[in-house]
């Protein structure tokens, strides 16, 4: 799954990209329901693992058949 498609699920789900502070590859994401944050690696056209994205989808404190639903 590319970033573009992650990041859409997660604003689905109610989370929110912070604001970036210089040119690293990962976006912050916070989820303001659980006040979690997490990195997201945006890797332009390449997929992230699924171990990565899943691990994603716990630090920010979502549920994994959210997620895929969303």
């Amino acid at each position: 799954m590319k970033y573009r498609e992650i990041a859409r699920k997660l604003k689905t789900l109610g989370c929110e990209e912070l604001p970036r502070r210089g040119k690293d590859s990962h976006h912050i994401w916070l989820n303001p329901a659980s006040g979690k944050i997490s990195p997201v690696p945006n890797w332009g056209s390449k997929d992230l693992k699924i171990g990565t994205l899943r691990g994603i989808v716990k630090q920010l404190g979502l549920e994994w058949k959210k997620f895929q639903d969303g």
